[in-house]
């Protein structure tokens, strides 16, 4: 999840609007509650965030100082226009990048991951039995051809990767791809996109490569081999048995589409920010 900051409302939520369309969750925060919000959240949800995008802020020296006081996410700016003397300054202040309009969502993304690479919490691509998943958009590699994945899912299968040394909730998935204040859409539909991925991965490999245990989580098999727990099968009841089950369609908005297109009163928001 990535945070946005900007004293222009209506521009920090062109900004969230953007991302939405890349299927990946970002929230805005007003500048001046950022303080008492940054301490009410818990360290897990301090965890889930991606970066922080800081635009037209007023305080910015202060507000850098105490996210870098607790979080090592990327902290980016954000600046109308290339100039020197800002961009001088955003960096002086601790931030690991500056962007000048125009930018795409996407070009945060790379840009974000390689920042995230250079300080070793993430790999550029992991290999695992026979899929290789990147972290900058692109669709995994299974069995030596690119699968295409809708966003939430191939997001699924990038968190699952990022915590294959351990089990990872419904509850903690959720977070990373819908974001950690998102109360429009219910947490079991992390269920169906977990099903949906397994089919289309079964049919890519031969098998099922993620496992799943109630109440414990979820898995790569690679890394779930030394698991004793048995596995215990899933309710008859379940939004995970397939696609045919009954879910409400706005639940799923239009995850099906790889590459979702912006609204047109997007662009009256931002203007040429995001292009396409």
């Amino acid at each position: 999840m990535f945070v946005v900051l900007d004293d222009r409302s209506t521009v920090a939520g062109g900004y969230v609007a953007c991302f939405e369309r890349e299927g990946v969750a970002a929230t805005a925060v007003e500048p001046a509650e950022f303080f008492e919000w940054f301490e009410l959240i818990n360290e897990g949800d301090v965890g889930v965030i991606e970066g922080f995008l800081i635009g037209a802020v007023a305080n910015r020296r202060q507000i850098s100082a105490r996210i870098r006081s607790r979080c090592r996410a990327p902290l980016m700016g954000l600046i109308e226009a290339r100039a020197l003397s800002e961009t001088l300054d955003l960096f002086s202040l601790g931030f690991d990048d500056v962007l000048a309009k125009p930018f795409h969502v996407r070009e945060i993304l790379a840009r974000s991951g390689a920042i995230r690479r250079r300080m070793q919490t993430v790999d550029e691509c992991v290999d695992i039995a026979g899929i290789r998943i990147f972290f900058d958009g692109r669709d995994p590699i299974v069995s030596g051809e690119v699968l295409p994945l809708p966003r939430r899912e191939r997001r699924i299968l990038e968190c699952l990767v990022l915590s294959r040394n351990t089990r990872i909730t419904k509850t903690q998935i959720f977070n990373r791809v819908y974001g950690i204040f998102n109360d429009e859409i219910h947490e079991n539909v992390i269920e169906s996109h977990i099903s949906r991925l397994r089919k289309r991965l079964k049919q890519k490999l031969g098998y099922d490569p993620i496992d799943s245990q109630r109440f414990l989580g979820y898995r790569l098999k690679d890394f779930a081999a030394d698991d004793t727990a048995p596995l215990v099968e899933e309710s008859p009841t379940s939004l995970a048995q397939g696609t045919d089950d009954l879910i409400e369609p706005s639940s799923f908005r239009d995850e099906e589409k790889v590459d979702g297109s912006l609204r047109c009163n997007d662009y009256e928001r931002l203007g040429d920010v995001c292009p396409v």
